[in-house]
């Protein structure tokens, strides 16, 4: 949390809260699919939207292809930054196995992303941008202002790749 705030100093701050509702996505895949990345960018996208937001991470042995997770949660006022089993709204796998392995932390309401991942590799021809394409997908179904996601893009990929990530966040974005 420490450093999606300080990464938001010099940034707008929209300061109203157009929901009260508390957001739980949960974020899976294996060791250098960006798992972790994906989540920073997306709570730093409500930060930077005037949300508060509590993130945790479980690294099994992610240097050697291992299970990668994220909690994210954003809302009015979030205490624990885990969720809860069968409280996720989303779940968003880059790794169809973890899917399997974790879809009983989704609501009975809520939206699998998983399904787009097929899709996502067969239009994303570099691998290192189904992250932020699978990003676009959620963001449509989140209360984040889009100018808000691209900042967080511009924010955390200072040393390159920004116009390639936005490209692949739009795409995804805008999939129909």
């Amino acid at each position: 949390m420490y450093r999606l705030q300080s990464m938001r100093s010099g940034l707008p701050f929209s300061g109203i809260k157009r929901e009260m509702k508390t957001f739980n996505i949960l974020f899976a895949g294996i060791g250098g699919q960006g798992v972790l990345k994906a989540s920073e960018l997306c709570g730093l996208a409500a930060v930077i939207d005037g949300y508060h937001v509590k993130k945790s991470e479980v690294h099994g042995m992610a240097q050697r292809g291992g299970s990668v997770e994220s909690h994210l949660r954003f809302g009015k006022l979030i205490y624990s930054p885990l969720i809860p089993m069968g409280e996720a709204d989303f779940l968003v796998a880059f790794h169809s196995g973890e899917n399997e392995r974790l879809t009983h932390f989704l609501k009975a309401q809520g939206i699998n992303l998983t399904a787009y991942l097929e899709r996502a590799h067969s239009i994303v021809s570099d691998k290192r941008f189904v992250n932020t394409f699978m990003l676009g997908i959620l963001s449509v179904y989140l209360p984040i202002k889009e100018r808000s996601w691209l900042m967080s893009i511009e924010k955390i990929f200072l040393s390159g790749f920004v116009q390639e990530n936005k490209h692949f966040f739009l795409q995804g974005r805008n999939l129909k």
